[in-house]
């Protein structure tokens, strides 16, 4: 069996959580007995993945967020690419991405990791981009879907969303919980120098990660109570009126050894989102030993054990009741059921996984 990804995400974005999935899929496959993979991007003519991939001729960016661009490889390119590699499965990573035209024999995968494209207000410099780019998305998204075999979400939530908004994929849509790879030593090089104890949020751009919400009911509750500083990793220049905030601390461009320096550290992982898709951060702190307070909702139901401190996110008494009672009693780092629990997103349960897909992918079919 011949099995295509789409690696545009590794090219555009190596440090996205898009990007590792699709590194995660390929190691998967490549493990696969009687598996031949490959992947296909635009790229650089400098980049090294052309070494490795079905790729134009012509340098290009990768990149998800280029309509003409995307045209030209999804309809011009990539169908007569596939059928001349005989590619017998294609995996779209990026919740959109499929070959326009006919497939023929050729079995089809779509990624969908949240529909928040679609049902959230995302970020953008200009609200006509905004526009635009919800119905390009809307369009891409729903082709994908209606054309693919299988429709793999990383939750259960993001199965159901799909199943929402789009009914006829119910059939086949599928749970592909995310690989969570084993964080690198700790680095702290370019980290502030932070002397008290500190609580950690990560991921701050988009307005579904509820970061002015949480700051709001830090900032009034910390003129009653002696809270840890804020760890934030993001860029601040999306939250003027946050800079310059004693005890904040802004953090951006990190690599993953800052950030496992940073989960390390800290004395909790915040995750106060109200939309999630899976919720890696919180996977991520666990597998270290740290604990994290969370959002209920959404994908966050499921990425972290029942026994661990939840809250509403529209809710700041809620919200502030927590955060008493983490001041008051700090949760214990280092417990061995964090680990334990990570294991269910580890390389090993993640291959076993993905042949299991494949298998029913093809026997479906043959069926």
């Amino acid at each position: 069996m011949k099995v295509a990804i789409d690696f545009r995400p590794v090219v555009v974005a190596p440090y996205s959580g898009i990007a590792r999935q699709a590194s995660a899929l390929y190691q998967a496959c490549r493990g696969m007995q009687d598996v031949e993979v490959i992947t296909c991007t635009e790229a650089p003519l400098d980049h090294p993945v052309r070494a490795m991939a079905l790729c134009p001729a012509r340098p290009a960016p990768a990149g998800m967020q280029r309509p003409r661009a995307r045209l030209k490889f999804e309809a011009g390119f990539l169908p007569g690419a596939l059928k001349k590699a005989d590619v017998d499965l294609y995996v779209a990573t990026a919740n959109m991405g499929l070959p326009l035209g006919r497939k023929g024999r050729r079995k089809q995968v779509v990624l969908i990791h949240d529909l928040f494209q679609l049902t959230e207000s995302n970020f953008h410099r200009s609200r006509i981009k905004a526009l635009a780019y919800r119905l390009i998305d809307r369009l891409s998204i729903a082709w994908s879907i209606r054309t693919a075999d299988a429709v793999w979400c990383p939750s259960e939530f993001s199965a159901g969303e799909v199943a929402r908004l789009f009914p006829r994929a119910r059939g086949k849509t599928r749970v592909l919980p995310n690989h969570v790879a084993q964080l690198p030593a700790p680095d702290g090089a370019g980290l502030p120098e932070i002397e008290q104890s500190f609580w950690l949020l990560v991921g701050t751009r988009e307005p579904r990660k509820n970061i002015v919400f949480f700051v709001e009911t830090w900032l009034r509750l910390r003129k009653e109570l002696q809270l840890p500083a804020l760890v934030l990793v993001g860029d601040s220049g999306d939250f003027p009126a946050l800079q310059g905030v004693e005890d904040i601390y802004w953090v951006s461009g990190l690599t993953d050894a800052g950030l496992a320096s940073l989960y390390r550290q800290t004395q909790c992982l915040w995750q106060p989102s109200y939309a999630e898709g899976f919720g890696m951060p919180v996977v991520e702190a666990l597998s270290v030993g740290t604990p994290v307070a969370l959002a209920r909702g959404s994908a966050l139901d499921e990425v972290a054990p029942d026994y661990l401190p939840r809250f509403s996110p529209f809710d700041s008494a809620e919200l502030e009741a927590c955060m008493r009672q983490l001041v008051q009693k700090p949760l214990q780092k280092g417990l061995r059921e964090y680990a334990d629990w990570c294991q269910r997103y580890a390389v090993e349960a993640y291959a076993a996984r993905v042949q299991e897909l494949v298998r029913e992918l093809f026997q479906s079919c043959n069926g």
